[in-house]
């Protein structure tokens, strides 16, 4: 398995997170007006268990400055698509979320300037692409899972392709409240993949069972599915995650693999959890294992 040694993530504090608007059906905003101010303690008290286990598995966090104005900034998989020191910067469906994109940017060009990103690049006009949270990189067969129809494009799998130089798996998304790659499907170090079958359409389902075979295949169910346990953070052999059943820590522990619940339930507000609010910065492919580039891994 992938060792946890070098990870290196980026990360937001959420002193300004809130559910302020509703873009996806996890979003409530009159609930969490009616408890605002417990609701953002407990977020800001969620966010730091988060941030204390991934250090305790080993990882280095950078951090984007939190913004007034922008709740959703918390969500880092969202803002760039990062594979052997390169980043590709994201472009946002919904106009609630585009004022993230120059401060993304600036954030992006700060750390190439400190040598840990090699380049900093934009997708196409016109193509939209919600970073990691739609590209899902899988290590073991090197290639990104990428989901579109809610949030982005299927033709933004050839911006990534062409800018990566790696296969890009485009699979369709079918239910609403699995808007995003990341939060139906996490590929594990092993090659496992644990996913939500019903978040696919049918030929989505179909290419996973083609790529992955049977006994490699972690199926979530509802009860999982619901508490987003595929939006996992994979070190090495722990999966970090907000909860999951003990039927699916017991499947997990057949593979080699130990779960670390940290709560993230106000986050779960929103529609994220830990996969959301973090970023890889240190991801290879087989290619820039080979020729490392920049200082990021």
């Amino acid at each position: 398995m992938t060792m946890s040694a070098n990870a290196h993530i980026l990360m937001c504090r959420p002193q300004h997170f809130a559910v302020s608007y509703a873009i996806n059906p996890w979003m409530d905003p009159s609930s969490w007006a009616r408890d605002q101010r417990v609701l953002a303690a407990t977020a800001r008290r969620e966010w730091t268990g988060l941030h204390r286990a991934l250090q305790d598995a080993g990882a280095q966090i950078e951090l984007v400055p939190a913004k007034p104005g922008l709740p959703d900034l918390v969500f880092t998989a969202n803002a760039a698509v990062v594979l052997d020191g390169k980043a590709l910067l994201a472009r946002f469906r919904h106009p609630e979320r585009r004022a993230e994109e120059p401060h993304f940017a600036a954030a992006f060009r700060k750390l190439q300037a400190r040598g840990l990103l090699a380049s900093v690049r934009t997708l196409p006009e016109g193509v939209t692409l919600e970073g990691a949270g739609d590209c899902v990189w899988d290590d073991t067969r090197n290639l990104f899972w990428m989901g579109y129809g809610p949030r982005s494009d299927e033709a933004a799998r050839h911006a990534v392709e062409e800018e990566f130089g790696v296969e890009v798996e485009a699979l369709g998304l079918a239910d609403p409240s699995y808007y995003h790659m990341d939060t139906a499907l996490c590929a594990l170090p092993g090659g496992e993949v644990l996913y939500v079958p019903e978040a696919f359409t049918a030929e989505g389902r179909a290419i996973i069972h083609d790529r992955v075979a049977s006994d490699q295949r972690i199926a979530i169910a509802d009860e999982d599915a619901r508490r987003l346990a595929a939006n996992a953070v994979c070190l090495g052999n722990t999966l970090v995650l907000s909860e999951c059943s003990d039927g699916l820590r017991a499947r997990l522990a057949e593979h080699g693999y130990r779960v670390r619940a940290t709560p993230l339930g106000s986050f779960l507000r929103s529609g994220g959890s830990a996969f959301c609010l973090t970023l890889r910065l240190d991801r290879r492919s087989a290619s820039g294992r080979s020729g490392m580039v920049g200082t990021a891994a």
